[in-house]
């Protein structure tokens, strides 16, 4: 009797179409597309329906679901954060934004006391599915108090997950990512990005938290770059390809939790790091990965590990000293050369 042929399984794989969407575009995109999915998401913030305030980010968002869930919320940051959680442990998914990051400082309270900690109150029978959308806006003579860059104050804390996506893939990803997550997630952005145009899938995607990315692989120095210091970092990897040095570039598209295996599989293979970090020099992300690189890879070390940040001052008004206290690539192409050559 011939033997019976086994049985064939058919895959069939969706490909997903994609196009070019520059940053804002994909986070208006996505809102629209998960708002439509699920009724439990919304959107509340200062100035929600205002470009001048969130840019195109909005757009439409209005019109389509009306004002029982795009909300312009009171100027009340602290107050209107505890109503977000709030509504996340009652089972919706609110997108709480901040047109200025620096806004976010009078709602620690509600982000990090209440949000932070409901979950480990409850003996983890409660989840808070809230996202903290917090915009940086550096530049544009816009002084001290609305160009902050607080990541660190909220990767500090338990109980929060902190993304800073680099490009309009990512941060579609992300923020699906981070709507669909049981726990609070800060969703930080920056306006320098928004200019910035890849191809985005016109399908719903997950970009995982906690897990960064290799850009460009190089074997004489690990460059870790978060948000809009990625194209800067990749653009000094073009200037220091021409001097015959190779950097690795990695986006950690996650601040916490990190991505250590990575970042420190990449600094065992080249031996140095440099970290590009658009926040102040001390206490930083940037230190933090700095920290942990030397308990997890010293013995792989080089050279000593070189920061890229900005001084330890407030944000100037002055357009002439915003250029010289925001760091770039030509910084980044420095600091390399420094570990290179040590």
């Amino acid at each position: 009797m011939p033997a019976t042929a086994p049985a064939r399984t058919l895959t069939i794989c969706k490909i997903m179409s994609s196009r070019k969407l520059k940053f804002g575009s994909a986070i208006n995109e996505t809102l629209h597309q998960l708002m439509e999915q699920d009724s439990s998401v919304f959107v509340m913030g200062q100035g929600v329906k205002s470009p001048w305030y969130v840019g195109n980010t909005c757009d439409g968002l209005i019109q389509k679901f009306g004002e029982a869930r795009v909300i312009d919320t009171p100027i009340s940051e602290n107050a209107m954060s505890g109503v977000a959680a709030g509504a996340a442990l009652n089972g919706m998914r609110p997108v709480m934004n901040y047109p200025r990051l620096d806004f976010m400082f009078y709602a620690l309270d509600a982000i990090i006391n209440g949000a932070g900690n409901w979950r480990y109150m409850a003996g983890g029978n409660a989840s808070v599915p809230v996202v903290f959308w917090g915009i940086i806006n550096r530049g544009g003579e816009q002084a001290a108090q609305h160009s902050q860059a607080i990541q660190a104050m909220f990767a500090h804390a338990p109980g929060l997950k902190v993304v800073m996506p680099s490009n309009p893939y990512d941060a579609k990803g992300l923020l699906v990512a981070a709507v669909r997550d049981p726990s609070p997630v800060v969703f930080l952005d920056d306006r320098w990005l928004y200019g910035s145009e890849v191809e985005v899938p016109e399908e719903l995607y997950e970009v995982e938290i906690g897990k960064g990315k290799i850009l460009r692989e190089g074997k004489d120095a690990t460059v870790v770059a978060i948000s809009y210091l990625v194209p800067e970092a990749l653009k000094a990897a073009e200037i220091l390809e021409k001097e015959g040095i190779g950097i690795e570039v990695i986006d950690p598209r996650t601040i916490k939790p990190l991505d250590m295996p990575l970042i420190a599989g990449s600094v065992k293979k080249t031996g140095r790091l440099v970290i590009a970090e658009g926040a102040w020099q001390s206490f930083g992300v940037a230190s933090e990965i700095a920290s942990r690189v030397y308990t997890q890879a010293f013995g792989n070390l080089l050279a000593p590990i070189e920061k890229v940040c900005l001084p330890d001052c407030p944000a100037p008004a002055s357009g002439a000293l915003e250029a010289a206290y925001y760091p770039k690539s030509e910084q980044i192409v420095s600091a390399v050369r420094k570990v290179v050559r040590a």
